[in-house]
Parts: structure tokens; sequence; C-alpha cells
């Protein structure tokens, strides 16, 4: 599936992922209006979301309750470059959960797709062309 990228106005950037729009906007420290979370944001929240749902997976597949099961990220950055360094993920568990599916639901959110790819990241190519697709492209919002 291909995503389309647009500018709305301002600092925001709304992607076209399928039949939905993903809308990011820059915060008011760098300029944009806070419309909307910035794009950093939503890719670290695709990972937590994407670890979560590894997590909502492995316990519905063996009809566990979810309930009281909730992820943390936290993000460190080096403080010169302001580069991503580390990502921890914490899966907290209620106290009622089964203590032999303790290290089988942690393994279930460290083999989600965005962990992974995290760990072997794809190669990115950027290129311009130059053409009029933008007046043939229609785009409902």
């Amino acid at each position: 599936m291909d995503i389309r990228v647009r500018f709305p106005g301002g600092k925001r950037v709304d992607a076209r992922v399928g039949a939905h729009c993903v809308r990011t906007d820059q915060s008011l420290e760098h300029g944009g209006q806070g419309f909307a979370p910035e794009p950093f944001d939503l890719f670290l929240a695709s990972l937590a979301s994407c670890a979560g749902l590894y997590v909502l997976t492995f316990c519905q597949a063996r009809q566990l309750p979810t309930e009281g099961i909730w992820l943390e990220q936290h993000q460190e950055f080096d403080p010169t470059s302001h580069a991503l360094t580390q990502v921890t993920l914490t899966v907290h568990l209620p106290a009622t959960f089964p203590d032999r599916y303790r290290d089988d639901v942690q393994h279930a959110a460290d083999g989600s797709k965005l962990v992974k790819m995290l760990a072997a990241p794809p190669k990115v190519v950027v290129h311009t062309e130059t053409d009029d697709l933008a007046a043939r492209v229609s785009w409902v919002a």
C-alpha cells in the first residue's frame, strides 16, 4: 500500500493511508498550531501501539483477560545530537496475571513488527520527481 502526503497549511502534514487520513502538525514551540501530534511522536506511538497489539493478540489467543494490562514506553535521546538512543517498553501486568505467561507476554511485545524492524532497519531511499501528478490525484480528506 502506498502512502500519499499533502500539506494542508501551516506546519500541518497529512498522510493518506488506505481509507484513513493521519494528520500531523508541529507543536507551538516548533512553529505549528499543535493541531495534531508531530510526525516523530506518531512514529513513537506506532512503536508502542504495535507492541501493544502483539500483547493483546497473545492474551486473546489464550483467552487471558486484558483488564489491568498496559504498556509504557520511555525514550532516551543523546543530549548533544538529540538522536534517539534507546526505547524501553514496559508491559505492566496485574498481580492476577498468570505467572506462567509473564515471560511469554514480554516476548510477544518484543516480537512486534516495529520492534523487529528497528533491530534491522530497512534502507530508505528518497528521490525527487517532476510531474503533474498533483493535478491528477484527487484527495478526499
